[in-house]
């Protein structure tokens, strides 16, 4: 890696994690899928999954038919 530029990943427990900054929250558009918006609040996909359905994630989520859409705007409140 050059050292020269700064890794957009953070290793974690062997796992690359993104790096996640406003500027690429809001390039996801308006909405985003759970597990994305998992990632942002550095939530494991099961878990995101799991306060979805209980209604405590920390954005608003909306259920489309079969899946679970979390609004970008929401997601940046949520942020602070």
């Amino acid at each position: 890696m050059n050292s020269d530029h700064p890794s957009t990943t953070a290793a974690t427990n062997d796992r690359p994690t993104q790096v996640w900054t406003v500027e690429r929250i809001r390039a996801l558009g308006a909405v985003t899928d759970i597990t994305t918006a998992g990632q942002i609040f550095g939530l494991s996909r099961s878990r995101a999954y799991q306060l979805a359905a209980t209604n405590a994630f920390p954005a608003r989520v909306v259920r489309v038919g079969s899946r679970y859409r979390v609004s970008v705007a929401g997601i940046l409140s949520a942020l602070g």
